[in-house]
């Protein structure tokens, strides 16, 4: 029984790991749906403190307005990551979460700082 169960474990910890091989920002638009680590270089960021949702937007390897991959920071989770447009600004970075699509462009809304891990 307690092989079986070890068994059973190792197994479910090697299909998540396998699902969750790090992609590029360009690969992110073919994983739409699906909860993912993304990773590239922070090239842009800005904290729309005027916008509704007080959100900020840290767009991965190219800047606005022709990034490829954005990672989204609403205003009530903004505290948890200090000041992310400058804690983050010009970092390589990896996310974790799922990929959805905003105006064509792929994105990961994050709500805890233990989704954004800075590569050293």
């Amino acid at each position: 029984m307690k092989i079986r169960i070890l068994s059973l474990i190792f197994v479910l910890a090697v299909g998540t790991s396998a699902q969750l091989a790090k992609l590029s920002p360009s690969q992110a638009k073919d994983h739409i749906g699906e909860v993912q680590t993304v990773c590239g270089k922070v090239v842009s960021a800005r904290f729309a403190s005027n916008s509704k949702g007080q959100p900020t937007f840290l767009n991965l390897d190219k800047p606005y307005p022709n990034e490829i991959f954005t990672i989204l920071i609403w205003g009530e989770n903004r505290s948890k990551f200090g000041t992310p447009e400058t804690k983050y600004s010009d970092t390589s970075v990896c996310v974790t979460g799922k990929i959805s699509s905003y105006r064509g462009t792929p994105e990961v809304v994050i709500s805890e700082p233990r989704q954004l891990t800075i590569q050293k």
